[in-house]
């Protein structure tokens, strides 16, 4: 019980500083639907949306690697392979992007700015040079410099955002024939954008000084070979993982049913500020992943390893469910943060999606089997089965169904994972999961969603509304703190 009191702990700092750096991030939402059109948001969003498979590329897997073959003993030959490792591939992805920068701007229908494609080389490189001094930071538990890190790059994101979108265009108008005017360019906010993401990772970089004057020019070939061994399988889950967050928004892009080019973009815009009000279940996701995977790899070698899996993955799914809850309860409170009105027509994508991820997390904890047991190609190709469905169902549907198509290719993907991954894991490395008990938790949660949605279709009293869902919201709190009592008290009585 202590150690799941102290991934706990460690779990809190790294899910303060996500739910912090989220939060300041997601403040953005409001601004950026305010300040952008449909179109605008949309186009941003398909950038955003390509970035994430660069980064599976210039990782390749190291990050995790770094993790599984870490110890004590080990910890700076690992830290120096993984580095240069990474060094390597991203210069060669970086020489990649700025020559075919314009093929790749005619792919993601941003043509007209084939300059985007540089600066997305920018953030990924310097983003690159940041992943393995915070894996190291996460490897000696150095939670608090984690989280200010972070935290402070997203305010940085945040103020430069705000400075070159709203600060630097006024500038202009008032201040025509200086220098710093003539850098403000009309209609090039998406570019902006990308701006201040390059700024954020400098200043991670600044604050990273140490960990990256530490590095030195050591390189371990055999040990590589080990690493990338262990970490090839990895890249199909990155890439298949990538497919089904984010492949949606390009596939819009292309097949929705909006009649043009601009049409699509507009509705990939309002897909994706509703996705964004899944924002707390990815919060308490990217919390979890930080402490745990650290966490699972040293529990591993104790006695009692699975009965501490499942404990995590019964108080991950409660948590869940409150999430969840929180959110679909409140939907008319969270979508204020949609600024633009015309997005709120994509609304009722946000509990599929909610589902959707909810399935992701508890599939990112059931996870640990394949990494433990060295066949991180199971992974693979569960994730790999994953991308299919997306693939699949968003190609099929899209046309005819638009961002919804997208939003039930995601619940469908997630959901076919977490079934097939718990089935094989339970045979390779079998954990002792509540599972009944999980899914009553989660039938319980949709019963009280589905009451809500009763009471709203016959009530417009909207204070009303809200007390009842607090009521419904509080008793489910209530309820399974009831049921887990024992076990509650068991944790917070141990030392860590």
């Amino acid at each position: 019980m202590s150690s799941i009191k102290k991934l706990a702990g460690q779990t809190a700092w790294y899910g303060l500083s996500s739910i912090a750096a989220r939060f300041i991030s997601y403040l953005l939402t409001p601004y950026l639907t305010y300040k952008l059109t449909e179109v605008t948001y949309g186009e941003q969003s398909i950038v955003y949306a390509f970035i994430p498979f660069l980064n599976v590329i210039v990782t390749h897997g190291m990050e995790t690697a770094y993790f599984r073959f870490g110890t004590k003993e080990n910890e700076e030959k690992i830290y120096h392979t993984s580095s240069f490792s990474m060094i390597f591939v991203t210069t060669l992805v970086i020489i990649g992007l700025l020559y075919w920068s314009a093929p790749l701007a005619q792919l993601l229908q941003i043509n007209i700015h084939p300059e985007y494609i540089n600066l997305v080389a920018w953030i990924v490189a310097l983003d690159a040079l940041a992943t393995i001094p915070f894996s190291r930071l996460r490897m000696q538990e150095k939670p608090k410099k984690f989280a200010l890190i972070k935290v402070g790059g997203i305010l940085i994101n945040v103020i430069s955002t705000y400075v070159l979108i709203s600060t630097l265009p006024q500038y202009a108008t008032t201040n025509p024939d200086t220098f710093i005017s003539s850098l403000y360019k009309p209609g090039w906010e998406v570019g902006y954008i990308l701006v201040a993401g390059i700024i954020q990772n400098v200043f991670v970089l600044i604050l990273l000084q140490k960990e990256i004057r530490a590095l030195r020019f050591s390189f371990d070939f055999k040990l590589w070979g080990q690493m990338m061994l262990y970490a090839l399988p990895l890249i199909l889950v990155g890439f298949g993982g990538m497919i089904n967050e984010t492949l949606d928004r390009i596939m819009l892009g292309w097949w929705a049913p909006g009649g043009s080019p601009e049409a699509n973009k507009a509705l990939v815009g309002i897909y994706s500020a509703c996705y964004k009000l899944a924002i707390l279940i990815t919060i308490s996701i990217q919390a979890f992943r930080m402490g745990a995977e650290p966490f699972f790899f040293k529990q591993a070698q104790s006695d009692n390893a699975q009965k501490t899996y499942a404990r995590v993955m019964k108080f991950f799914v409660i948590t869940l469910c409150i999430m969840f809850l929180g959110v679909v309860l409140y939907i008319d409170i969270w979508k204020q943060f949609i600024q633009n009105p015309a997005m709120h027509v994509g609304l009722k994508v946000v509990p599929i999606l909610l589902i959707a991820n909810m399935f992701l997390g508890v599939y990112y904890n059931l996870s640990i089997w394949y990494k433990l047991s060295n066949k991180t190609m199971a992974g693979a190709w569960i994730t790999l089965l994953g991308a299919t469905i997306t693939i699949l169902i968003n190609y099929i549907a899209i046309p005819h169904f638009g961002y919804m198509a997208s939003a039930w290719a995601t619940f469908f993907c997630y959901g076919t994972m977490m079934f097939v991954s718990y089935k094989w894991g339970q045979r390779i490395y079998p954990i002792p999961y509540a599972t009944k008990k999980l899914i009553a938790y989660f039938m319980i949660t949709l019963l009280l969603y589905g009451i809500n949605l009763l009471i709203h279709a016959v009530s417009k009293n909207a204070p009303f509304n809200y007390l009842f869902a607090t009521i419904l919201l509080f008793t489910f709190i209530v309820f399974v703190a009831k049921i887990e009592k024992k076990e509650l008290q068991n944790i917070l009585r141990k030392p860590v």
